[in-house]
């Protein structure tokens, strides 16, 4: 980078606290020069043939199959995460490559009947993208972000979170690898009030995909608004575990840690309140005991290792100031001894539903329980938040699954399964927990604009 880059972040391993690197940070000026590159490349790129797009795209994700255990060994080291996890958000990147390698072929408009002439529209890509990714999960939510920017024909500026940029960087490395041009993808290390919020107010950046919290979401939709620049927003999220009295109460409890404490609960789908029928709480708790009493909380390089550290020490004594002195502990699991932002998986339990556990999102390895009786006041409670991203419905009954699948105000749901993301299909949030939607057929549409055309046939 250019002398006038002035900050330098140590990158600091979470299960460790030792220092993993040092990285320069991108400047404001810097931020300009790579967005004007990358306006600059846009033309040539959208001409690409898109069986050639489609060849380069495929090629890029060869390289990261190749590159999966290099790529997990850095995020464990940069975040924290279990190695099994690690490969597995590796692997999503390639997958999602893979898949979107198919859509620069069969991005097609469409034909319209109309009197006097032919109609037919184009999907135009909008020329620059900035993708701003989160530290909880880099690999990932990067690649949901530049795979269908890239097929859709756009270039793409990518901000990883300053403490998680390592992946986001070799990344960057293998596209220009599989002949991606150097500036149709780059990664842009930076604060995020530098490099993040200049992709809001730079006019030649036609669209900003965020994912983070709420707060900062919020003022990116706001900043976007005076270019009228588009968004795709991904935020907040406290989701519902609903439990009712004729699931398999073993297995629902047997998922349920899985569901919350995955990543050590830094999961925007985290399902970390857990909604139990009254009849069966009793048998549901002491089965969710057990089940998390199993959950191995070991040094992330471990193959045993099911959870691992917190990202920081700050986001540890965040996630603490939710369990003080009076809180409904009911039950809490074990940490490694030693250095590391560790912090136990922890079940709170019963929680008053007016209580910042039961409403607002921790982001760490905590659940709150709560018994509902009836279909109604299970909806009542799930509903009763401000976000609406994810969740899950625990019932052998199909036509109450239906039912509540309909009533609850989420984008995805899962019935007897704590899964949210399949990248065949679309992921987003309703309320205050997102706009648009990312993955699956729906995301190329935010990457294009449709631009319809009439030819007169008639004189």
């Amino acid at each position: 980078m250019d002398s006038v880059s002035a900050d330098v972040l140590d990158i600091v391993n979470p299960a460790t606290e030792e220092i993993v690197t040092s990285l320069e940070l991108t400047s404001l000026e810097e931020t300009d020069r790579a967005i004007e590159r990358a306006a600059a490349a846009f033309p040539a790129w959208r001409a690409v043939a898109p069986g050639d797009r489609a060849r380069l795209l495929r090629r890029f994700a060869e390289l990261v199959d190749g590159a999966v255990e290099e790529l997990a060994q850095l995020e464990v080291a940069n975040s924290g995460h279990t190695i099994g996890n690690a490969r597995w958000e590796a692997g999503n990147v390639r997958d999602v490559l893979h898949y979107y390698a198919g859509a620069p072929e069969r991005l097609s408009g469409r034909q319209i009947p109309v009197p006097g002439g032919v109609d037919i529209t184009f999907a135009e890509p909008l020329g620059v993208v900035g993708v701003i990714v989160p530290w909880n999960f880099p690999m990932p939510i990067a690649g949901w972000g530049f795979a269908p920017a890239l097929a859709a024909g756009n270039t793409v500026v990518l901000k990883p979170a300053e403490m998680t940029p390592l992946t986001a960087i070799r990344l960057a490395g293998l596209a220009r690898e599989a002949g991606i041009p150097e500036d149709v993808f780059q990664v842009l290390p930076g604060k995020g009030s530098v490099v993040g919020w200049r992709f809001v107010t730079h006019p030649a950046v036609r669209k900003v995909c965020f994912t983070g919290s709420t707060e900062v979401g919020k003022r990116i939709m706001a900043g976007s608004a005076e270019q009228v620049k588009r968004v795709t927003l991904e935020l907040g999220g406290k989701s519902a575990n609903i439990v009712f009295a004729d699931a398999d109460l073993a297995r629902a409890a047997a998922a349920a840690p899985y569901g919350v404490f995955d990543n050590a609960g830094q999961d925007c789908c985290a399902r970390s309140r857990i909604l139990v029928e009254r009849g069966v709480l009793d048998d549901f708790l002491t089965l969710l005991e057990n089940a998390v009493a199993g959950v191995r909380v070991l040094d992330p390089r471990s193959e045993d290792s099911e959870m691992g550290p917190l990202i920081s020490a700050v986001q540890r004594d965040r996630v603490a100031s939710y369990v003080g002195p009076g809180a409904p502990v009911a039950y809490r699991g074990s940490v490694p001894d030693g250095p590391g932002f560790w912090y136990p998986p922890t079940v709170l339990a019963p929680v008053d539903p007016a209580s910042p556990a039961w409403t607002e999102e921790i982001f760490g390895p905590v659940v709150a329980v709560v018994p509902f009786t009836g279909e109604d006041e299970a909806i009542r409670l799930a509903n009763g938040t401000e976000y609406g991203l994810s969740g899950s419905i625990w019932t052998e009954n199909l036509g109450r699954a239906f039912r509540m699948a309909r009533a609850v105000e989420a984008g995805n749901l899962s019935v007897n399964s704590n899964s949210s993301v399949r990248y065949w299909t679309p992921f987003g949030g309703m309320k205050q927990s997102g706009l648009g939607r990312e993955l699956g057929p729906d995301a190329l549409n935010a990457f294009t604009d449709v631009k319809n055309v009439f030819l007169a046939t008639e004189q």
